[in-house]
């Protein structure tokens, strides 16, 4: 076997249109990674000089108004990690900004698309641009005659002749054309991993690890699927045009009715519906029975009853601030309330087109591809769980100034000392851990799995029954 194996090699070095092809793959290879590295890294230091610009802004901030202060807000931001140039995922239309301030929870904004002229449904061109669409046509091209060539040739009985089972021979040129696809990954993840050296750590690491074995994976069933369709069909033209349809099938034609059928099957409220759905449960109480007014009495009793005073001018403190807080805890159950059963919709829809790849395995080389690049949806969710928590903290820490500070009830124009504005430290995002995260990508990896042994299976078994094994 490794004799054949080292004989394709030397059968591939001989033809000069495929030593062209692999240096211009690894030429584009380079540049584009090259490239993509140059602009993630000037999307990272834009991203962090406009964090200090936003920062320098509050600390820069006289005395103020609390609540004031919190209608002002600030601003968290998604930061890239050194990887988001291999995959950009979802975060070109999800957006990197979110703005963070009393009363509501806003929305990622400032995406690239919404800001592009031109949207191509490709998106950039990216690494995982490259390796999901361009390299498996150039292997499939490659594969589709290695076994109906044999035997134009007669090369195949003369190596059954000298003792090469059939699986054997074919097993050796899938091994010869993985290694190629294997050539190109290993010099894109070193490219990426030496430009980035200074910033890798253990968790870097383990992505570029998850990165390299989906898709070699992927080029095995790719290239397994090629050879098994050219062996049982018999003829080169017949296998080659079948394998370009069912890759047509897989990355375009599947992809979008699962996205279509798991957006039925867990349908989401539109931004209209679940503003007036969360503007209803505001101002009338989560069950109906609660509004403003009634909360509002209600805690106005609690209050004089614990300073033992009989008006609000002869309590202490700042009842206002007690009262926006109030109304600010309150809107955070209502806001887990819609947006919990939002992300629990997104991430059920997110299992569901997981399970799309039992019959496509290019829908689980996407989902690992973007889970390595930390740019799909559950990192995204991740990021909006850590900037509400911190927008809690944020706003509650301005209404208890406001309450406790040294103002009382009346005192409108009261205003807070920069010393405690600038005592407020500010938002920091760490990118979840991939291995925290592990079980949310069991169902890619088995089906990775599952396409990989399935193939090795029945290329086994046709090889065993072919009747050239006579020989």
């Amino acid at each position: 076997m490794s004799i054949i194996f080292f004989n394709e090699w030397k059968g591939l070095f001989r033809n000069k249109l495929f030593l062209f092809f692999i240096s211009f793959f690894l030429l584009l290879l380079f540049i584009v990674t090259f490239f993509g590295n140059i602009q993630n890294k000037k999307q990272i230091l834009n991203q962090q000089e406009a964090k200090n610009h936003i920062r320098d802004q509050w600390d820069e901030m006289g005395p103020s108004n609390p609540h004031s202060a919190a209608h002002f807000g600030t601003y968290a931001f998604k930061s890239n990690s050194i990887l988001n140039s291999l995959d950009e995922g979802v975060n070109a239309v999800t957006g990197l900004v979110l703005r963070l301030e009393g009363h509501k929870q806003n929305e990622v904004a400032f995406s690239e698309s919404s800001q592009s002229l031109t949207i191509s449904t490709f998106g950039k061109l990216k690494v995982s641009l490259l390796f999901q669409f361009i390299i498996p046509l150039f292997l499939i091209f490659l594969a589709f005659n290695t076994y109906t060539s044999e035997i134009s040739s007669g090369r195949l009985k003369l190596l059954l002749i000298q003792g090469n089972s059939m699986s054997k021979i074919i097993f050796a040129k899938i091994f010869t054309l993985l290694s190629l696809a294997t050539l190109l990954l290993l010099f894109t993840i070193l490219v990426q991993f030496f430009l980035n050296i200074n910033y890798i750590k253990l968790d870097q690491i383990t992505r570029l690890v998850i990165f390299f074995f989906s898709y070699f994976l992927y080029y095995f069933i790719i290239i397994s699927f090629t050879v098994f369709l050219s062996l049982l069909l018999k003829k080169s033209t017949s296998a080659l045009s079948l394998t370009i349809i069912t890759w047509l099938l897989w990355t375009i034609f599947i992809p979008k009715t699962v996205g279509n059928f798991t957006e039925s099957l867990t349908p989401l409220s539109t931004r209209i519906e679940l503003s007036e759905k969360i503007q209803d449960d505001r101002s009338k109480g989560i069950d109906g029975h609660n509004p403003f007014d009634d909360r509002k009495i209600e805690l106005e009793k609690e209050i004089l009853a614990r300073y033992e005073v009989d008006s609000l001018s002869h309590l202490p403190i700042n009842f206002a601030g007690i009262l926006m807080q109030a109304d600010e805890e309150f809107g955070n159950q209502v806001w887990d309330k819609h947006y919990g059963e939002l992300y629990e919709k997104l991430e059920t829809q997110k299992r569901n087109y997981q399970l799309s790849g039992l019959i496509n395995p290019f829908a689980s080389l996407q989902s690992l591809s973007m889970a390595s690049a930390g740019t799909d949806l559950l990192h995204h969710l991740d990021f909006l769980s850590h900037a509400e928590k911190y927008r809690r903290y944020f706003i509650k820490t301005l209404n208890d100034e406001y309450a406790f500070g040294g103002s009382k009830t009346g005192e409108r124009g009261w205003k807070a000392s920069q010393d405690f504005f600038r005592s407020i430290k500010d938002f920091s995002y760490n990118e979840a851990n991939f291995i925290s995260m592990k079980n949310k990508y069991f169902i890619d990896i088995f089906c990775l799995f599952l396409w990989s042994l399935s193939l090795v299976c029945l290329i086994i078994y046709y090889s065993k029954n072919h009747p050239f094994n006579e020989y």
